[in-house]
């Protein structure tokens, strides 16, 4: 009998009552019996559906966790396609720039070769004239008193020739002196423009480095005196115009962060297994929260409309394909430190792609 038939009959009904209803009880312990197993199904019923809706829902979690995890990647290659395609922009200006910059120098060389040869040729000029000059001032005394004589001591008075002969000579020098300067201002700009065509060579650093304080002279002169702490540097296996386009950056970013006057200073040394080239300023630095992010395309701490963003990213894809690093360190207000490390071994066998 179901027990709680059972403590139903114990409790409300005599003993002769419950046989005498003896058929009508078993009855109600069937329907008790009945509604048991049909609970117990229903239960199994719900718990299959409970398993198999906690499984569905596990199932749907997993989905949209991959499917999250899928858009963040598509996200991320989507940024990575973008900065790719920036820098190549960038790149294929620069290559522009470096050609046309080429060629200006090339068509600059010839009339400053001819000017300079002229220059020397003038020079010889000069120099007979004045000794024939002298010649005749040699025999000047032995010129009769008279208005030849007066004449010309007035003639040489009126043209200062005391003052000509020393003055033609120092311009003659400084005239020298600027030729020479204009053809290494363009045999930098040669050089620190000339397109890598994809070949590793050895390069002097510190030529790169002179080479792209000349070109970028104007964007310092006014700003910051250079200090050169140069240490012993090997010759390295590089592309040397990604490089200068690295000093480049570097050096006129410091230039725009000096407010009124202060000192750029480069050094350069082997540490290790590693040539550095590191570019301090004393300018206004760099907040430690901003520090994270000046790597990324399109970033940047200065005003509107002053760069593009792209300087600081492009150079840390060169560096990493150099096998290199870039290390910042700065405190507003005292000044910024960029470290270039550039490994001292052969060129890397597989180039990092863009970061």
């Amino acid at each position: 009998m179901h027990p709680l038939l059972e403590r139903q009959i114990h409790k409300h009904l005599a003993p002769d009552a419950a046989e005498e209803l003896a058929d009508f009880l078993e009855a109600v312990d069937r329907a008790y019996h009945h509604a048991d197993d049909a609970r117990r199904r229903v239960e199994r019923s719900m718990d299959l559906m409970s398993k198999e809706l906690n499984a569905r829902l596990d199932e749907k979690r997993s989905t949209e966790a991959a499917l999250q995890q899928e858009k963040g990647e598509q996200t991320a290659l989507i940024k990575r396609l973008e900065e790719a395609h920036n820098q190549l922009l960038q790149s294929e200006k620069m290559a522009s720039i470096g050609q046309l910059a080429a060629g200006v120098a090339h068509e600059i060389n010839n009339p400053i070769g001819y000017v300079g040869s002229n220059l020397g040729t003038l020079r010889g000029y000069v120099d007979r004239l004045l000794n024939v000059l002298a010649a005749f001032e040699a025999i000047e005394h032995e010129l009769p008193e008279g208005a030849t004589r007066a004449h010309l001591a007035a003639v040489k008075a009126e043209a200062d020739l005391a003052y000509l002969k020393s003055d033609i000579a120092d311009l003659l020098s400084e005239t020298g002196d600027g030729i020479t300067r204009v053809r290494r201002i363009v045999q930098d700009l040669k050089d620190f423009s000339h397109a890598d065509a994809g070949e590793w060579v050895l390069a002097d650093l510190h030529k790169g480095l002179e080479s792209t304080l000349n070109v970028v002279n104007n964007e310092i002169k006014y700003k910051a005196s250079v200090v050169r702490e140069y240490g012993d540097l090997p010759a390295l296996r590089c592309l040397p115009a990604q490089l200068n386009q690295v000093f480049m950056n570097l050096l006129v970013n410091a230039a725009h962060a000096i407010e009124g006057q202060g000192t750029i200073t480069i050094r350069t040394g082997v540490r290790g297994t590693e040539a550095r080239v590191e570019i301090a300023d004393t300018g206004k630095g760099i907040p430690a929260h901003q520090l994270t992010r000046i790597f990324d395309p399109f970033f940047t701490t200065k005003p509107v409309g002053v760069g593009t963003g792209l300087g600081l990213s492009i150079s840390y894809g060169i560096i990493q394909k150099h096998g290199g690093r870039i290390e910042v360190e700065s405190e507003p207000g005292k000044g910024t430190t960029f470290r270039i490390c550039l490994p001292l071994l052969a060129k890397p066998s597989e180039p990092e792609p863009n970061r």
